[in-house]
Order: C-alpha cells, then sequence, then structure tokens
C-alpha cells in the first residue's frame, strides 16, 4: 500500500551500506585488547554511536575518547568490502534533494568515505555524531533532520536496521521501516523489507508517496 509523507531519514550503516565487514574488524580487535566478549559488544554496538557502547563495556576507563578516536581511525582506514545496499542507489536517485536526509552514528568523515565507497552520494541534510548529545536510541537525530528539512517528525519515514535507530525514529514520531534482518524486539509489529528493491517512491508536488509491500492500510495524509 501507500505510505503519503514529506521526506525520508535514513540510517546509514546496515541500511543505505552495508559495512558489516569494516565494523565486525574494528569492534574484534577492541575486544581482543580488553579481553571482552565479542558477541556482547556486537549486541549493544549495532546502530549506536561508537563512544557509548565503549562507555557500556569499560564503564571505569578513563581514556572513553581515546578508545573512541581509535575505533574511529581504524574504521575510517578501513573500507574493504563496503557495498550499497540492493536498490539503495536507484532509490536515493529518484529522490529530491531536499526531500531526504542521512541520520547516522557515525562521524561527518566517516559518513562521508562509507557512501563514497558505496557509490552513494550524500545529501544535503546529513545528521551525524557530531551534530547530537545523545545518540540512538534517543531520538535527537531523528528530530533534528526532519527540522533541517523543514517537515514534522510526524511526516517524515524513517529506514532503519538496528533496534536503537527503530526506537529512535519511533519516538520522534515518524513511520518506521525496518530494512534487513539486523533488527530484533524494536521491529516487532512494523513493516520490514529485505532491501529498497522492494520500496517504491513517486514524487508528488505535495510530498512523497512510498510503495512498501506489508502496509495493510494508507499511511500518513
Amino acid at each position: 500500500m501507500i505510505c503519503s509523507v514529506q521526506a525520508l531519514l535514513f540510517d546509514m550503516d546496515g541500511t543505505l551500506v552495508d559495512s558489516t565487514a569494516v565494523v565486525e574488524r574494528a569492534w574484534r580487535r577492541f575486544a581482543r585488547r580488553h579481553d571482552l566478549d565479542f558477541a556482547e559488544i556486537m549486541a549493544s554496538a549495532h546502530g549506536r554511536r561508537s563512544s557509548e557502547t565503549i562507555r557500556q563495556h569499560l564503564p571505569d576507563e578513563a581514556d572513553i575518547a581515546g578508545e573512541t578516536a581509535r575505533i574511529d581511525e581504524e574504521e575510517l582506514a578501513d573500507l574493504d568490502g563496503i557495498l550499497a545496499v540492493h536498490g539503495a542507489a536507484d532509490l536515493l536517485a529518484r529522490l529530491p534533494a531536499d526531500r531526504w536526509a542521512l541520520v547516522t552514528s557515525a562521524s561527518l568523515e566517516l559518513a562521508t568515505r562509507r557512501m563514497a565507497a558505496a557509490g552513494l552520494d550524500l545529501p544535503p541534510t546529513v545528521v551525524t555524531a557530531e551534530d547530537v548529545s545523545l545518540g540512538k536510541p534517543d531520538p535527537q537525530g531523528y528530530l533534528l533532520g526532519a527540522r533541517r528539512l523543514g517537515v514534522a517528525p510526524s511526516q517524515t519515514l524513517v529506514f532503519e536496521d538496528a533496534d536503537a535507530g527503530l526506537l529512535a525514529g519511533l519516538a520522534a514520531g515518524a513511520s518506521v521501516v525496518a530494512v534487513g534482518g539486523n533488527a530484533g524486539a524494536a521491529a516487532e509489529g512494523l513493516v520490514r523489507v529485505k532491501d529498497f528493491r522492494e520500496v517504491q517512491v513517486t514524487v508528488r508536488q505535495d510530498g512523497l508517496e512510498i510503495s512498501v509491500p506489508g502496509w495493510p492500510t494508507r499511511h500518513g495524509s
């Protein structure tokens, strides 16, 4: 069915860009450095800012900033295996530049490099880790993305892959679609798509009409 909104808000890692291998390599090294369980780290790291994941697993570590910088440097230097999620490039190419934003837990530098490595252009409106005081699942990022686009959060559709981001989108008051198969409990009751080949967009003078399989009724206005 059809969802009528004013703008689309996209997460990056796991949503527009497949960066799983890079992310896992960086956090595996972190786990080895601190003798931590890699699986436990990944269960909490997905979709969140690096600093918040580090603080969770090293609550007594004085140098959170130093560890964050090291993770960021490792991720910036590693672009091997970065790919666009299927259908992402075609979908973004159909969107007016003022009708979508990137809302990511990555830094601006990392977002710029990963989007370029995936062959995707950054939109004029980008919200990164530097722009918010609290990362996902706090809704700050999505609220800021909507504000910068000049639309109400309730008139946006969020595409996300991780529980933290799904919760952030919902808390912002947006409609939310779960992308891929990574999401857990937060995706219950939400429409899911495997990738963007399942998403169709029609640009109207008064907004966007998005067709996604699984919506039982018309959404939006």
